[in-house]
C-alpha cells in the first residue's frame, strides 16, 4: 500500500462527515424550500364541521312551500265546495247590540286591506217603528235580525279571512264551517222590509193583557185586549160600560200597556 492511498481515503471520510453534519432548517424558518414542499404535498380533507355545513346548505337550497300557500291550503277546508262564482249575500253573526261596531270595523278593514273589489257592501237590516211610551209617540230604528249583519261579497280565501277575523265577528251563518249564501228570494224579502215607506208600530201588549186607552173618545179607559190585527194595525179592547163588557176597535197608537 502506498502512502497516497491512506491520504485519499482520509480526505473522502472528511467530506462525508461534512455532508452528514450539515444543519437542518427549522420548519418555522419560513424558507422558500419548505413553503413549496408544504404546498405540493398538502391535501384538503373536509372536516366534520365542513361536512355538516355543506349538508345544511343543501337543505337551505331545497325549495320550501311559502307560508301563505300553507295557510291557504289549511283554510280551504273551511270553505264550501260549491263556492258561488259571482257576488252573493252572506250572513255573519256577532253579539247583539254590537252590529254597528262590527260594520264599522269591517268597513275599515275593507279599506285598509284593499278588498273593495271582493267585498262590496255591509248592511244591517233595520226598519222604523213607532212606539208609545208614557203617552208619547216616538219613531225608533229597530234591527230586524238582532246579532246579524249582511255582507255582499265574492267568497274567496282572502275575503273570507278579512270578514271572519274582523273584531266582533263570531262566525259565518251556514252548515258547520261552510258559509251559506242567502237565496235571492230571501234577499228580496229583507230589502222589501227595509224599504217600507210607512214605519211599523211596535206592539208592547198581547191578547189577554190589560191596556189603557190614551186617545179618542174613550181616553183614559182601561180594558182587556181581545184581538190584535197586525195587517190593519188595529186592536180590539173589551171596555166596561155600566157593568157590561163592550168591544172597542182602536188603532195601535191609541193604546198602551197598563
Amino acid at each position: 500500500m502506498s502512502l497516497q492511498e491512506p491520504k485519499d481515503q482520509f480526505e473522502r471520510e472528511i467530506e462525508d462527515s461534512d455532508e452528514e453534519s450539515a444543519p437542518v432548517e427549522s420548519p418555522l424558518s419560513g424558507s422558500d424550500t419548505f413553503a413549496s414542499s408544504d404546498e405540493s404535498e398538502s391535501v384538503d380533507v373536509p372536516t366534520s364541521d365542513e361536512t355538516e355545513s355543506s349538508d345544511s346548505d343543501d337543505e337551505l337550497e331545497k325549495p320550501r312551500v311559502p307560508v301563505k300557500e300553507k295557510q291557504s291550503a289549511a283554510s280551504d277546508e273551511s270553505l264550501p265546495s260549491d263556492i258561488p262564482e259571482g257576488p252573493a249575500w252572506f250572513v255573519i253573526h256577532c253579539y247583539s247590540g254590537y252590529e254597528n261596531k262590527v260594520r264599522h270595523n269591517l268597513e275599515q278593514r275593507i279599506e285598509t286591506m284593499g278588498m273593495k273589489d271582493r267585498i262590496f257592501d255591509v248592511v244591517i237590516p233595520t226598519q222604523e217603528e213607532i212606539e208609545v211610551k208614557d203617552g208619547k209617540r216616538r219613531t225608533v230604528e229597530r234591527h230586524i235580525f238582532p246579532g246579524y249583519v249582511l255582507v255582499n261579497m265574492q267568497l274567496t280565501e282572502e275575503s273570507w279571512y278579512v270578514v271572519r277575523n274582523t273584531p266582533g265577528v263570531t262566525g259565518f251563518v251556514g252548515m258547520g264551517n261552510n258559509p251559506t249564501p242567502l237565496r235571492p228570494e230571501e234577499v228580496s224579502q229583507i230589502i222589501k222590509r227595509m224599504e217600507a215607506e210607512a214605519p211599523t208600530v211596535k206592539v208592547t201588549y198581547k191578547v189577554g193583557e190589560r191596556v189603557r186607552i190614551i186617545d179618542g173618545p174613550f181616553n183614559d179607559f182601561r180594558g182587556m185586549v181581545s184581538e190584535i190585527d197586525m195587517e190593519r194595525t188595529k186592536v180590539r179592547v173589551m171596555v166596561s160600560f155600566f157593568g157590561r163588557e163592550t168591544p172597542v176597535e182602536l188603532d195601535f197608537l191609541q193604546v198602551e200597556k197598563a
